[in-house]
Protein backbone atom coordinates (compact mmCIF):
# COMPACT_ATOMS: atom_id res chain seq x y z
CA UNK A 1 0.00 0.00 0.00
CA UNK A 2 1.67 3.09 -1.37
CA UNK A 3 0.83 7.04 -0.60
CA UNK A 4 1.00 9.49 -3.97
CA UNK A 5 2.73 12.56 -3.20
CA UNK A 6 1.58 15.12 -5.42
CA UNK A 7 1.01 18.96 -5.19
CA UNK A 8 -2.32 19.77 -4.18
CA UNK A 9 -3.55 23.55 -5.22
CA UNK A 10 -5.27 25.71 -2.99
CA UNK A 11 -9.22 25.33 -2.26
CA UNK A 12 -11.70 27.90 -3.44
CA UNK A 13 -14.66 27.20 -0.56
CA UNK A 14 -16.40 29.65 -2.44
CA UNK A 15 -16.86 32.52 -5.33
CA UNK A 16 -18.94 34.88 -3.22
CA UNK A 17 -17.30 37.74 -4.35
CA UNK A 18 -16.29 38.02 -1.12
CA UNK A 19 -12.30 39.90 -0.93
CA UNK A 20 -10.90 36.64 1.03
CA UNK A 21 -12.87 34.49 -1.90
CA UNK A 22 -11.21 36.73 -4.81
CA UNK A 23 -7.80 36.80 -3.59
CA UNK A 24 -7.70 33.04 -3.10
CA UNK A 25 -8.48 33.01 -6.59
CA UNK A 26 -5.95 35.39 -7.67
CA UNK A 27 -4.37 33.94 -10.48
CA UNK A 28 -1.25 34.80 -8.80
CA UNK A 29 -1.62 33.77 -5.44
CA UNK A 30 -2.54 30.10 -7.55
CA UNK A 31 0.83 30.19 -8.61
CA UNK A 32 2.90 31.04 -5.91
CA UNK A 33 0.43 28.31 -3.93
CA UNK A 34 2.29 25.67 -6.84
CA UNK A 35 5.95 27.65 -7.07
CA UNK A 36 6.06 26.98 -3.05
CA UNK A 37 5.11 23.64 -2.99
CA UNK A 38 7.17 22.35 -6.09
CA UNK A 39 10.50 24.15 -4.14
CA UNK A 40 9.27 22.28 -0.58
CA UNK A 41 9.00 19.36 -3.13
CA UNK A 42 12.25 19.43 -4.83
CA UNK A 43 14.08 20.08 -1.28
CA UNK A 44 12.19 17.04 0.51
CA UNK A 45 13.16 14.28 -2.57
CA UNK A 46 17.08 15.13 -1.05
CA UNK A 47 15.45 13.31 2.79
CA UNK A 48 15.77 9.76 1.56
CA UNK A 49 16.79 7.81 4.54
CA UNK A 50 18.75 7.96 7.96
CA UNK A 51 21.46 10.53 7.97
CA UNK A 52 24.05 10.72 10.34
CA UNK A 53 24.80 14.81 12.28
CA UNK A 54 27.22 16.95 10.29
CA UNK A 55 30.11 16.54 11.89
CA UNK A 56 30.71 20.53 11.40
CA UNK A 57 27.42 21.17 13.27
CA UNK A 58 27.64 18.67 16.40
CA UNK A 59 28.89 21.01 18.69
CA UNK A 60 27.26 23.82 18.00
CA UNK A 61 24.05 21.77 18.19
CA UNK A 62 24.48 20.53 21.53
CA UNK A 63 25.35 23.60 23.02
CA UNK A 64 22.11 24.61 21.49
CA UNK A 65 20.47 21.48 22.92
CA UNK A 66 21.89 22.65 26.70
CA UNK A 67 20.67 26.37 26.18
CA UNK A 68 17.50 25.51 25.39
CA UNK A 69 17.17 22.93 28.76
CA UNK A 70 18.34 25.83 30.36
CA UNK A 71 15.84 28.30 29.61
CA UNK A 72 12.95 25.91 29.56
CA UNK A 73 14.09 25.08 33.24
CA UNK A 74 14.60 21.08 32.50
CA UNK A 75 16.48 19.18 29.27
CA UNK A 76 14.52 17.78 26.36
CA UNK A 77 13.84 14.15 26.66
CA UNK A 78 15.49 13.44 23.17
CA UNK A 79 18.31 16.19 21.96
CA UNK A 80 15.37 17.11 19.49
CA UNK A 81 15.44 20.30 17.36
CA UNK A 82 13.83 20.06 13.81
CA UNK A 83 15.30 22.06 10.48
CA UNK A 84 11.56 22.38 9.32
CA UNK A 85 11.80 20.33 6.64
CA UNK A 86 10.91 16.48 6.06
CA UNK A 87 9.76 13.78 4.11
CA UNK A 88 6.81 11.89 4.90
CA UNK A 89 7.99 9.81 7.55
CA UNK A 90 11.40 11.03 7.88
CA UNK A 91 12.55 14.59 9.67
CA UNK A 92 15.54 16.46 9.23
CA UNK A 93 17.22 17.90 12.94
CA UNK A 94 19.00 20.74 12.97
CA UNK A 95 22.41 18.83 13.50
CA UNK A 96 21.94 17.72 9.43
CA UNK A 97 20.82 14.35 11.10
CA UNK A 98 17.74 12.50 9.17
CA UNK A 99 15.16 10.09 11.26
CA UNK A 100 12.74 8.13 11.16
CA UNK A 101 9.91 9.83 13.07
CA UNK A 102 7.64 7.17 14.61
CA UNK A 103 6.33 8.74 17.55
CA UNK A 104 4.93 11.77 15.06
CA UNK A 105 4.63 14.23 17.78
CA UNK A 106 2.83 11.92 20.52
CA UNK A 107 0.58 11.39 17.68
CA UNK A 108 0.09 15.19 16.21
CA UNK A 109 1.94 14.47 12.96
CA UNK A 110 -0.41 11.84 11.42
CA UNK A 111 0.26 12.68 7.80
CA UNK A 112 3.74 12.85 8.42
CA UNK A 113 6.05 15.30 7.76
CA UNK A 114 5.86 17.81 4.67
CA UNK A 115 2.51 16.14 3.89
CA UNK A 116 1.53 18.51 0.35
CA UNK A 117 -2.16 18.72 1.04
CA UNK A 118 -1.44 19.64 5.10
CA UNK A 119 1.00 22.43 3.56
CA UNK A 120 -1.53 23.48 1.11
CA UNK A 121 -3.91 24.44 3.92
CA UNK A 122 -1.24 26.00 6.02
CA UNK A 123 -0.08 28.26 3.23
CA UNK A 124 -3.47 29.61 2.84
CA UNK A 125 -4.37 29.86 6.38
CA UNK A 126 -0.78 32.20 6.11
CA UNK A 127 -2.85 34.43 4.13
CA UNK A 128 -5.25 34.99 6.74
CA UNK A 129 -5.61 38.50 8.49
CA UNK A 130 -5.50 36.60 12.30
CA UNK A 131 -3.00 33.87 13.51
CA UNK A 132 -5.24 32.78 16.47
CA UNK A 133 -8.84 32.55 16.22
CA UNK A 134 -11.31 33.10 19.40
CA UNK A 135 -14.75 32.61 21.50
CA UNK A 136 -15.10 36.00 20.12
CA UNK A 137 -13.91 36.02 16.57
CA UNK A 138 -13.85 32.96 14.47
CA UNK A 139 -13.73 32.81 10.89
CA UNK A 140 -15.53 30.05 8.47
CA UNK A 141 -13.40 27.25 8.63
CA UNK A 142 -14.01 26.96 12.25
CA UNK A 143 -17.93 26.48 11.25
CA UNK A 144 -16.74 23.89 8.50
CA UNK A 145 -14.69 21.77 10.57
CA UNK A 146 -16.99 21.82 13.41
CA UNK A 147 -19.82 20.51 10.99
CA UNK A 148 -17.46 17.77 9.62
CA UNK A 149 -16.65 16.27 13.04
CA UNK A 150 -20.35 16.59 14.26
CA UNK A 151 -21.39 14.89 11.25
CA UNK A 152 -18.87 11.58 11.50
CA UNK A 153 -19.94 11.24 15.08
CA UNK A 154 -23.58 11.16 14.40
CA UNK A 155 -23.81 8.09 13.27
CA UNK A 156 -25.72 4.68 14.91
CA UNK A 157 -27.66 5.98 17.17
CA UNK A 158 -25.18 8.33 18.83
CA UNK A 159 -26.79 11.42 19.90
CA UNK A 160 -23.96 13.97 19.88
CA UNK A 161 -24.73 17.30 18.34
CA UNK A 162 -22.73 20.17 19.50
CA UNK A 163 -19.06 20.23 19.59
CA UNK A 164 -16.72 23.35 21.35
CA UNK A 165 -13.19 23.74 19.76
CA UNK A 166 -10.16 24.41 22.09
CA UNK A 167 -6.27 24.43 21.42
CA UNK A 168 -5.20 21.40 23.62
CA UNK A 169 -6.30 17.32 24.59
CA UNK A 170 -6.02 18.86 28.07
CA UNK A 171 -8.39 21.71 27.52
CA UNK A 172 -11.02 19.51 25.81
CA UNK A 173 -10.84 17.52 28.63
CA UNK A 174 -11.40 20.40 31.24
CA UNK A 175 -14.26 21.78 29.34
CA UNK A 176 -15.78 18.08 29.24
CA UNK A 177 -15.41 18.19 33.45
CA UNK A 178 -17.26 21.23 33.41
CA UNK A 179 -20.13 19.88 31.12
CA UNK A 180 -20.87 16.86 32.99
CA UNK A 181 -20.60 18.42 36.79
CA UNK A 182 -23.00 21.45 36.13
CA UNK A 183 -25.39 18.98 34.42
CA UNK A 184 -25.08 16.10 37.30
CA UNK A 185 -24.90 18.88 39.87
CA UNK A 186 -24.41 18.74 43.08
CA UNK A 187 -22.55 15.05 42.03
CA UNK A 188 -19.11 15.50 42.31
CA UNK A 189 -16.91 12.31 42.32
CA UNK A 190 -15.75 10.76 38.98
CA UNK A 191 -14.65 7.28 38.20
CA UNK A 192 -11.81 6.82 35.91
CA UNK A 193 -9.54 3.69 35.09
CA UNK A 194 -6.42 2.08 36.77
CA UNK A 195 -3.84 3.18 34.98
CA UNK A 196 -5.33 5.58 32.39
CA UNK A 197 -4.64 9.40 31.86
CA UNK A 198 -6.29 12.22 30.93
CA UNK A 199 -4.13 15.30 31.20
CA UNK A 200 -1.62 17.15 33.48
CA UNK A 201 -3.53 20.14 34.78
CA UNK A 202 -4.38 20.51 38.43
CA UNK A 203 -7.76 18.93 37.82
CA UNK A 204 -6.98 16.20 35.37
CA UNK A 205 -3.71 15.12 37.66
CA UNK A 206 -6.08 13.76 39.45
CA UNK A 207 -7.81 12.09 37.22
CA UNK A 208 -4.83 10.61 35.53
CA UNK A 209 -3.52 7.71 38.00
CA UNK A 210 -0.11 8.34 38.37
CA UNK A 211 0.98 9.53 41.85
CA UNK A 212 4.49 11.34 40.22
CA UNK A 213 1.88 13.58 38.33
CA UNK A 214 0.69 14.71 41.36
CA UNK A 215 3.11 15.16 43.78
CA UNK A 216 3.07 18.68 45.59
CA UNK A 217 -0.66 19.30 44.34
CA UNK A 218 -3.76 20.21 45.99
CA UNK A 219 -6.37 17.55 45.74
CA UNK A 220 -9.40 19.47 44.22
CA UNK A 221 -11.09 16.39 42.80
CA UNK A 222 -12.26 13.19 44.48
CA UNK A 223 -11.66 10.15 41.83
CA UNK A 224 -12.31 6.55 42.41
CA UNK A 225 -10.71 4.06 40.18
CA UNK A 226 -11.70 0.26 38.72
CA UNK A 227 -9.50 -2.22 36.95
CA UNK A 228 -9.38 -1.89 33.12
CA UNK A 229 -9.97 -4.84 30.78
CA UNK A 230 -7.41 -7.71 31.12
CA UNK A 231 -7.77 -9.62 27.36
CA UNK A 232 -6.00 -12.71 29.30
CA UNK A 233 -9.13 -13.07 31.30
CA UNK A 234 -12.16 -11.15 29.51
CA UNK A 235 -14.77 -12.76 31.72
CA UNK A 236 -13.02 -12.85 35.01
CA UNK A 237 -11.82 -8.90 34.19
CA UNK A 238 -14.93 -7.80 33.19
CA UNK A 239 -16.93 -9.01 36.54
CA UNK A 240 -14.17 -7.88 38.45
CA UNK A 241 -14.20 -4.05 37.29
CA UNK A 242 -18.19 -4.41 37.47
CA UNK A 243 -17.64 -4.88 41.53
CA UNK A 244 -15.27 -2.65 42.03
CA UNK A 245 -17.69 0.19 40.02
CA UNK A 246 -20.50 -1.37 42.30
CA UNK A 247 -18.39 -1.23 45.72
CA UNK A 248 -17.97 2.66 44.86
CA UNK A 249 -21.59 3.57 44.00
CA UNK A 250 -22.58 1.63 47.30
CA UNK A 251 -20.45 3.80 49.12
CA UNK A 252 -20.77 6.78 47.50
CA UNK A 253 -24.52 7.00 46.24
CA UNK A 254 -25.87 9.57 43.83
CA UNK A 255 -22.13 10.98 44.09
CA UNK A 256 -20.78 10.12 40.82
CA UNK A 257 -21.15 12.54 37.67
CA UNK A 258 -19.59 10.61 35.17
CA UNK A 259 -16.77 8.34 34.29
CA UNK A 260 -13.65 9.42 31.63
CA UNK A 261 -13.53 6.18 30.12
CA UNK A 262 -10.38 5.26 27.34
CA UNK A 263 -11.24 2.78 25.26
CA UNK A 264 -7.30 2.24 24.71
CA UNK A 265 -4.79 3.32 27.26
CA UNK A 266 -2.53 5.56 25.62
CA UNK A 267 0.10 6.40 28.35
CA UNK A 268 -0.84 3.52 30.55
CA UNK A 269 0.77 0.91 27.76
CA UNK A 270 -1.57 0.39 25.21
CA UNK A 271 -4.23 -1.84 26.85
CA UNK A 272 -7.33 -2.41 24.61
CA UNK A 273 -10.83 -3.53 26.07
CA UNK A 274 -13.70 -5.30 23.94
CA UNK A 275 -16.75 -4.35 22.75
CA UNK A 276 -18.01 -6.77 25.60
CA UNK A 277 -16.39 -5.15 28.62
CA UNK A 278 -17.16 -1.35 27.28
CA UNK A 279 -20.68 -2.34 26.44
CA UNK A 280 -21.15 -4.10 30.27
CA UNK A 281 -19.58 -1.38 32.28
CA UNK A 282 -21.92 1.69 29.95
CA UNK A 283 -24.76 -0.10 30.53
CA UNK A 284 -24.18 -0.14 34.51
CA UNK A 285 -23.47 3.36 34.58
CA UNK A 286 -26.48 4.48 32.43
CA UNK A 287 -28.29 2.75 35.11
CA UNK A 288 -26.55 4.50 37.89
CA UNK A 289 -27.67 8.20 35.54
CA UNK A 290 -23.84 8.52 35.47
CA UNK A 291 -22.33 10.50 32.47
CA UNK A 292 -19.64 8.28 30.00
CA UNK A 293 -17.37 10.69 28.80
CA UNK A 294 -14.73 8.88 25.87
CA UNK A 295 -11.61 10.41 25.97
CA UNK A 296 -10.32 9.86 22.13
CA UNK A 297 -7.24 12.58 22.20
CA UNK A 298 -5.15 9.95 21.21
CA UNK A 299 -7.56 7.06 19.87
CA UNK A 300 -9.72 10.03 17.11
CA UNK A 301 -8.45 8.29 14.06
CA UNK A 302 -6.37 5.37 14.93
CA UNK A 303 -8.61 2.46 14.73
CA UNK A 304 -10.89 1.34 12.24
CA UNK A 305 -13.48 4.33 12.77
CA UNK A 306 -12.81 7.39 12.66
CA UNK A 307 -13.76 7.26 16.72
CA UNK A 308 -13.07 4.65 18.65
CA UNK A 309 -16.30 4.69 20.55
CA UNK A 310 -17.61 3.62 17.12
CA UNK A 311 -15.09 0.91 16.39
CA UNK A 312 -16.35 -0.39 19.66
CA UNK A 313 -20.12 -0.14 18.69
CA UNK A 314 -20.92 2.48 21.85
CA UNK A 315 -22.42 4.80 19.98
CA UNK A 316 -25.43 5.04 21.89
CA UNK A 317 -23.40 5.67 25.10
CA UNK A 318 -21.57 8.78 23.91
CA UNK A 319 -22.68 12.01 26.05
CA UNK A 320 -19.31 13.64 25.98
CA UNK A 321 -16.16 12.99 23.82
CA UNK A 322 -13.24 14.85 23.76
CA UNK A 323 -10.30 14.10 20.67
CA UNK A 324 -7.25 15.59 19.66
CA UNK A 325 -3.56 15.38 18.50
CA UNK A 326 -4.04 14.28 14.85
CA UNK A 327 -7.06 16.61 14.49
CA UNK A 328 -4.50 19.90 15.22
CA UNK A 329 -6.71 21.69 17.79
CA UNK A 330 -8.93 19.71 19.90
CA UNK A 331 -12.68 19.77 20.71
CA UNK A 332 -15.32 18.31 23.14
CA UNK A 333 -18.65 17.24 21.55
CA UNK A 334 -21.25 16.13 23.23
CA UNK A 335 -25.59 15.78 23.18
CA UNK A 336 -28.30 18.17 23.64
CA UNK A 337 -28.66 16.85 27.62
CA UNK A 338 -25.26 18.69 28.08
CA UNK A 339 -25.45 21.86 26.73
CA UNK A 340 -23.48 23.93 29.15
CA UNK A 341 -25.44 26.86 30.47
CA UNK A 342 -24.05 30.30 28.91
CA UNK A 343 -20.85 31.66 30.36
CA UNK A 344 -19.37 28.28 31.58
CA UNK A 345 -16.82 27.72 28.89
CA UNK A 346 -15.34 30.53 27.11
CA UNK A 347 -11.90 31.12 25.59
CA UNK A 348 -10.01 33.39 24.18
CA UNK A 349 -8.14 31.30 21.83
CA UNK A 350 -10.25 28.43 20.32
CA UNK A 351 -7.31 27.32 17.90
CA UNK A 352 -4.74 28.84 15.68
CA UNK A 353 -5.90 29.31 11.83
CA UNK A 354 -3.02 27.46 10.68
CA UNK A 355 -4.49 24.60 12.90
CA UNK A 356 -7.92 24.70 11.39
CA UNK A 357 -7.08 24.84 7.76
CA UNK A 358 -4.70 21.81 8.73
CA UNK A 359 -7.16 19.60 10.74
CA UNK A 360 -10.45 20.13 7.93
CA UNK A 361 -8.04 19.06 5.48
CA UNK A 362 -6.33 16.31 7.38
CA UNK A 363 -10.37 15.15 8.06
CA UNK A 364 -10.97 15.60 4.71
CA UNK A 365 -8.06 13.16 3.56
CA UNK A 366 -8.81 10.62 5.94
CA UNK A 367 -12.23 10.36 5.03
CA UNK A 368 -11.49 10.62 1.17
CA UNK A 369 -8.78 8.09 1.39
CA UNK A 370 -8.49 3.94 2.01
CA UNK A 371 -7.65 4.31 5.90
CA UNK A 372 -10.65 2.38 8.08
CA UNK A 373 -12.34 -0.71 7.99
CA UNK A 374 -10.54 -4.24 8.69
CA UNK A 375 -8.38 -3.68 5.31
CA UNK A 376 -7.91 0.22 5.86
CA UNK A 377 -4.71 1.84 5.65
CA UNK A 378 -4.70 2.36 9.63
CA UNK A 379 -4.86 -1.90 10.11
CA UNK A 380 -2.31 -2.36 7.31
CA UNK A 381 0.18 -0.46 9.33
CA UNK A 382 -0.30 -2.27 12.10
CA UNK A 383 -0.22 -5.63 10.50
CA UNK A 384 3.12 -4.27 8.92
CA UNK A 385 4.48 -3.75 12.44
CA UNK A 386 2.93 -7.08 14.03
CA UNK A 387 4.34 -9.28 11.67
CA UNK A 388 8.21 -7.96 11.77
CA UNK A 389 8.32 -7.68 15.47
CA UNK A 390 6.62 -10.73 15.73
CA UNK A 391 9.50 -11.86 13.36
CA UNK A 392 12.08 -10.35 15.73
CA UNK A 393 10.62 -12.09 19.00
CA UNK A 394 10.73 -15.50 17.55
CA UNK A 395 14.63 -15.00 15.79
CA UNK A 396 15.38 -13.54 19.48
CA UNK A 397 13.27 -15.22 22.05
CA UNK A 398 13.41 -12.81 25.44
CA UNK A 399 13.82 -9.78 23.35
CA UNK A 400 10.30 -8.69 22.78
CA UNK A 401 6.94 -9.32 24.31
CA UNK A 402 3.97 -8.46 22.38
CA UNK A 403 3.21 -6.56 19.99
CA UNK A 404 0.11 -4.75 21.46
CA UNK A 405 -2.19 -2.39 21.20
CA UNK A 406 -4.82 -1.69 18.05
CA UNK A 407 -4.99 0.15 14.78
CA UNK A 408 -2.21 2.60 14.78
CA UNK A 409 -0.68 2.33 18.20
CA UNK A 410 1.90 -0.26 18.62
CA UNK A 411 3.83 -1.05 21.49
CA UNK A 412 6.24 -3.65 22.61
CA UNK A 413 7.67 -4.67 25.76
CA UNK A 414 11.84 -4.67 25.31
CA UNK A 415 13.65 -6.67 27.36
CA UNK A 416 12.56 -7.23 30.96
CA UNK A 417 10.73 -4.02 30.41
CA UNK A 418 12.59 -1.94 33.07
CA UNK A 419 13.00 2.08 33.35
CA UNK A 420 16.55 1.44 32.43
CA UNK A 421 16.31 -0.82 29.65
CA UNK A 422 13.62 0.72 27.88
CA UNK A 423 15.61 4.29 28.09
CA UNK A 424 18.65 3.08 26.89
CA UNK A 425 16.77 1.14 24.29
CA UNK A 426 14.76 4.57 23.28
CA UNK A 427 18.67 6.77 23.02
CA UNK A 428 19.86 4.23 21.13
CA UNK A 429 17.06 3.92 18.27
CA UNK A 430 17.29 7.54 18.13
CA UNK A 431 21.22 8.37 17.90
CA UNK A 432 20.50 5.31 15.20
CA UNK A 433 17.68 6.93 13.77
CA UNK A 434 14.56 5.93 14.67
CA UNK A 435 12.08 8.07 17.00
CA UNK A 436 9.94 6.19 19.72
CA UNK A 437 8.93 6.66 22.71
CA UNK A 438 7.63 5.16 26.09
CA UNK A 439 4.09 4.18 27.56
CA UNK A 440 2.84 1.74 30.28
CA UNK A 441 4.68 1.00 33.79
CA UNK A 442 5.55 -2.62 35.30
CA UNK A 443 6.38 -3.17 32.68
CA UNK A 444 7.22 -0.09 30.24
CA UNK A 445 6.65 -0.58 26.79
CA UNK A 446 8.19 1.28 23.82
CA UNK A 447 5.23 2.60 21.38
CA UNK A 448 5.04 3.70 18.28
CA UNK A 449 2.48 6.12 16.96
CA UNK A 450 3.37 6.05 13.18
CA UNK A 451 2.40 8.93 10.58
CA UNK A 452 -0.01 6.57 8.87
CA UNK A 453 -0.78 8.99 5.85
CA UNK A 454 2.83 8.60 5.21
CA UNK A 455 4.49 5.44 6.59
CA UNK A 456 5.24 3.00 3.68
CA UNK A 457 5.85 -0.74 4.12
CA UNK A 458 9.72 -0.10 3.43
CA UNK A 459 9.45 2.50 6.28
CA UNK A 460 8.49 0.11 8.52
CA UNK A 461 11.06 -2.77 7.14
CA UNK A 462 13.65 -0.10 7.90
CA UNK A 463 12.58 0.66 11.04
CA UNK A 464 12.61 -2.99 12.19
CA UNK A 465 15.55 -3.89 10.67
CA UNK A 466 17.06 -0.69 12.74
CA UNK A 467 15.31 -2.09 15.93
CA UNK A 468 16.50 -5.44 15.34
CA UNK A 469 20.23 -4.45 15.35
CA UNK A 470 19.65 -1.75 18.16
CA UNK A 471 18.68 -4.30 20.47
CA UNK A 472 21.41 -6.85 19.31
CA UNK A 473 24.18 -4.25 20.22
CA UNK A 474 22.26 -3.71 23.48
CA UNK A 475 21.94 -7.46 24.07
Amino acid sequence: MTLERKSVPPRCETASGLAADVLAADPRVIEAHRLLLEAIGDHQRTLTGVRAPAGDRADDYDRLIQHFGQLRGGELYFPYLGSGIGNGALVELADGSVKYDMISGIGVHYFGHGHPAILAATIRAAMSDIVMQGNLQQDREAVDLTRLLLEQAGTGGCKIAHALLTTSGAMANENALKIVFQKKQPAQRLLAFEHGFAGRTLALAQVTDKAAYRVGLPTVLAVDYVPFFNPAAPHASTAATLAALKRHLARFPKQYAAMIVECVQGEGGYHAGDAAFFAALCRELRANDIAIVFDEVQTFGRTTRLFAFQHFGLEEFADVVTIGKLSQLCATLFTPEFKPLPGLISQTFTASTSALFAGRAIIRELLAGDYFGPAGRIQCVHDWFEQRLLAIAARHPGWIAGPFGLGAMIAFTPFDGSADAVKNLLRKLFENGVIAFLAGADPIRVRFLPPVGAVSEQDVESVCRILETTMQAMA
